[in-house]
């Protein structure tokens, strides 16, 4: 399997205009990475708008061949038939227009959601698909421990890929378990994709303490460049996912990654400072992912809730918080609303005990 040059372009975070992806945008950015010489973006059927977008921004613009597709296939959620996630496969498809992947991914693998996969036999639906021409190569996301990483790939030997959640922050974190579960993929023989090398654009803006060491050492280097340099420095990464929301953050990405350079010393140095750091962090760790409100009966917007939570936790402003709650809760349930059936916590990615979460966000802005 070809691996491609260490960035990737995710289309999870893309440019918004008004309540649209701002596609005259996206295309500028679709521009500067494939003049720069990167190929590889990733998109999934569940991201609204995301497939489309990438239709009329990269695939009707570029030769096929010139770029490199991921999307995933999506059992995760409750109520889904075996025919309504396979039906995703020819949805993407259409919806992309890309007429096979280059990728695809059985998506936001859990312990709690497993067994769908294997109930709708879903490993072998796209060994299937690769058969047909229609996919090239499989592999999954995975947002679980290590344990279940070594089970599912001894079970699934011909899996070419995983991709994983790793980030500095999130290195010795023993919910998210970056390093055990890049040693297990190691372990298998794995090419990795990385994904949430920014932790959803936290490390882009961490604390004035971790920014005051970087520049130091870089005086002009951004937050997010020595997180997404932190994960394409490790062993056997194929591609480095960044979700570029505007042009600015492409830019950035492409001045350190067109002539890409692995950490040294000196700046593994800093890392682990900040990692002490960010231990002792009172946010809570939430990406803004969404995957929580496909489930959550009273319609709270459980990531926007969190976000002004984190105004008074991590920086004490609790009158930013609760101007920023108004909005979350304007159109939407209050957090008090919440009934703790923890739907919500069975398809977070980043283990949020997000009952706990929106308790206290009632206590302090209600």
């Amino acid at each position: 399997m070809e691996s491609p040059k260490k960035l990737g372009f995710g289309l999870m975070r893309l440019p918004k205009k008004l309540a649209s992806i701002d596609v005259e945008q996206v295309k500028t950015m679709v521009d500067l990475f494939m003049e720069a010489g990167f190929t590889y973006f990733d998109t999934a059927y569940i991201y609204p708008g995301s497939e489309a977008a990438a239709k009329k921004a990269l695939v009707d613009r570029y030769d096929r061949e010139r770029f490199t597709l991921a999307t995933k296939i999506n059992a995760a959620f409750p109520g889904m038939t075996e025919k309504m996630v396979k039906n995703q496969f020819e949805t993407s498809l259409s919806r992309t227009g890309a007429g096979y992947f280059d990728y695809y991914l059985l998506h936001t693998l859990l312990g709690s959601n497993l067994r769908r996969y294997d109930k709708f036999d879903l490993w072998d639906f796209v060994k299937e698909k690769k058969k047909e021409g229609l996919i090239r190569h499989y592999g999954f996301s995975f947002h679980d421990g290590p344990e279940l990483l070594d089970e599912i790939l001894t079970k699934h030997p011909d899996v070419e890929f995983v991709q994983l959640q790793i980030n500095y922050a999130d290195w010795e974190n023993d919910k998210i378990a970056s390093r055990r579960n890049y040693e297990v993929a190691r372990a298998h023989g794995k090419q990795i994709v990385v994904m949430e090398p920014v932790k959803g654009g936290k490390l882009a803006d961490p604390p004035e303490e971790v920014q005051r060491l970087m520049r130091q050492v870089h005086p002009d280097a951004s937050p997010a460049s020595w997180a997404i340099r932190f994960a394409a420095s490790l062993d056997g990464v194929m591609t480095v996912l960044s979700g570029m929301s505007n042009v600015q953050q492409m830019q950035d990405n492409l001045s350190y990654m067109k002539d890409f350079q692995p950490l040294n010393e000196e700046e593994r140095a800093v890392i682990r400072r900040a990692q002490e750091i960010l231990k002792t962090s009172a946010a809570v760790p939430c990406t803004a992912c969404g995957y929580c409100l496909e489930g959550c009966p009273k319609g709270i917007r459980i990531p926007e809730v969190i976000a002004a939570l984190n105004e008074h936790l991590v920086s004490g402003q609790t009158a930013a918080g609760k101007e920023k709650y108004g909005s979350a809760v304007e159109a939407a349930a209050p957090a008090s609303a919440c009934i703790a059936c923890k739907k919500c916590e069975k398809t977070c990615p980043q283990h949020v005990p997000v009952t706990d979460a929106m308790k206290q966000a009632a206590e302090l802005f209600e």
